[in-house]
């Protein structure tokens, strides 16, 4: 008899669950213990397994889609079983599809051209099916397709940064396949299956909603691209017929000699790995004169660490030959205005669109103190020589900020609308600097922890994001952020509150100034913090005496470790 799994509840705040990844396809079968599918919720992503023996005989959401709790995730049972009504009872309007969803299933398997012709395209979304079985077909379920995941919380679409593979090159799993930029970063995906890449759904540049179709990996010859096409409905994730792959070929894995060349003259992108863009940056060496030994003419470290200017430089010499250099770095004529449009990352789209939200939304206030950091400088001094880890001027402030906030728990919280939250656990975002804008890692729980864990992981955080490897769940759930400039020799400076949170503390540097002390004057070490509240939810006088407490325990730190 068939059983219903529905969406559980898998951590006490949860209230949704989205599809990380499905494991097992309708048809499959299915034994008590096997991994059925990856479930991403507020908390972590966990695994879901199998708490009977059967078939998967219908899946309720796709990769990427969201259930509340208790909505129906599955089914299982014994193959040929009516589930019409189990899936009427639990699922409303989803009741018509699983049996088209499973029937359709084998058509992916039927053998198609190898050259198909190009399915047409339309600006609108896939209609509803109209009885022909090759338009209904489930994309979810055909093992060969590839769709955009959702890669971070907030995303909704992402946009193709490079294709590492061209249609037509075998993929074994664990392959770079693309780089996908999203609202957050520009993030590797990796093939999870090995074949043959039939077709690419979108081009280098486009941006292709989460869900859409992004390629099609599988046995040439086997798999019906037509019926695929089909069913994706060209939904704006394909970009391009499947009948031209030499064109795709061109535009996302041109051969090496003349990738970086033409790549310049259209957007500036240059295929190289982010520690080799990182390197390069460091070193002041041009992308565009390194010849690339990685895939596809990809940069990657060695070509940055074994560069020689010499070798280049004969072919940067010529001042007449215009496409050596972007224009925006031609010696323009005196008296003429020049400037460069560069297209808006995904990064910089969402970062303008909540700090905007937040600055015109929130009566922002501030806050500055000065603070003696004389004792917090010898005392790291000390530290520094003994302990193992190093600790940090912003370690020390970020631990002083997290028992402050336990003390003044009204500077922990956030504007719900109808209600104030009160969080009662110390989660510090940390402001960090990247290539293309800003990223805020969370350090949890940092009330409970001490100055070395607290190092060791904004170390971590901070390599992570320059290279690209943070997670979502790395930036999210933070109750309290700072942002310190102090390293840039910024005195003081105000910060936009970073949603949902109502404080925001901006650092600046520690300045040698002459300060009284004992009725004489004398050289001091002086920090000064700006505290930028969100007047909804923190008065001034709930700010200032979070300050104070922040104050007296950074002038005598020795107070953070009783």
């Amino acid at each position: 008899m068939a059983e219903v799994i529905l969406m559980p509840r898998l951590s006490d705040t949860m209230t949704e669950g989205v599809i990380a990844a499905w494991h097992k396809k309708v048809g499959d079968p299915v034994k008590k213990g096997e991994l059925l599918a990856e479930v991403e919720t507020d908390k972590a992503t966990m695994d879901l397994e199998s708490y009977k023996d059967g078939t998967l005989l219908h899946i309720g959401v796709a990769k990427g889609g969201k259930l509340q709790v208790n909505d129906l995730l599955a089914i299982i049972g014994n193959p040929g079983e009516d589930i019409a009504s189990l899936v009427a009872a639990n699922s409303g309007a989803g009741a018509s599809q699983p049996q088209a969803a499973s029937q359709a299933q084998p058509a992916a398997e039927k053998a198609a051209e190898p050259q198909p012709q190009p399915a047409p395209q339309t600006p609108q979304a896939a209609p509803a099916p109209k009885g022909n079985t090759g338009t209904q077909l489930d994309l979810s379920k055909v093992e060969e397709v590839i769709l955009m995941p959702r890669l971070s919380d907030t995303m909704t679409e992402g946009v193709i940064a490079e294709w590492h593979k061209k249609v037509g090159d075998k993929v074994s799993k664990g392959d770079l396949l693309a780089e996908v930029e999203t609202d957050k970063a520009t993030m590797e995906l990796e093939s999870y299956k090995n074949g043959t890449l039939l077709y690419i759904g979108a081009n280098k540049g486009d941006k292709v909603p989460v869900n859409s179709l992004l390629c099609v990996i599988g046995e040439e010859g086997k798999v019906d691209l037509e019926a695929i096409k089909a069913a994706a409905g060209s939904g704006g994730s394909a970009s391009a017929p499947s009948g031209q792959p030499s064109e795709s070929a061109e535009t996302t894995s041109a051969p090496s000699g003349t990738q970086s060349q033409e790549e310049a003259a259209t957007n500036g992108r240059v295929k190289a790995s982010p520690l080799a863009k990182k390197m390069a940056a460091e070193k002041g060496i041009s992308l565009n004169q390194v010849q690339g030994s990685g895939d596809g003419g990809r940069i990657i470290k060695a070509d940055i660490e074994t560069f020689k200017p010499s070798e280049k430089a004969p072919a940067a010499a010529p001042s007449a030959t215009p496409a050596s250099a972007p224009a925006a770095v031609q010696a323009a004529p005196a008296g003429q205005v020049s400037f460069e449009d560069k297209p808006v990352s995904q990064m910089r789209k969402v970062i303008a669109k909540r700090l905007a939200e937040s600055k015109f939304t929130a009566p922002h206030f501030y806050l500055t103190m000065s603070i003696d950091m004389d004792k917090a400088v010898a005392s790291r001094a000390q530290i520094n020589e003994t302990a193992p880890v190093k600790i940090s001027f912003n370690d020390m402030v970020l631990k002083a900020v997290a028992l402050s906030l336990k003390k003044h728990p009204a500077v922990n919280s956030s504007w719900m609308g109808e209600s104030i939250r009160t969080n009662h656990h110390v989660n510090i975002g940390v402001a960090v600097a990247v290539e293309d804008g800003l990223l805020v890692p969370v350090v949890r729980f940092a009330d409970t922890k001490g100055l070395a864990q607290i190092a060791v992981e904004v170390k971590d955080f901070a390599t992570r994001a320059k290279n690209k490897k943070l997670q979502p769940s790395d930036w999210e759930g933070s109750t309290f952020t700072i942002s310190n400039l102090g390293m840039f020799g910024i005195d003081e400076f105000t910060a936009i509150i970073n949603p949902p949170d109502s404080c925001i503390l901006a650092i600046g540097a520690i300045q040698q100034v002459p300060v009284v002390k004992n009725g004489q004057v004398v050289p001091g070490n002086v920090m000064k913090v700006t505290l930028s509240c969100d007047h909804r939810v923190v008065d001034g006088a709930t700010g200032s005496a979070f300050l104070q407490t922040l104050k007296s325990l950074l002038e005598e730190p020795l107070r953070m470790l009783v």
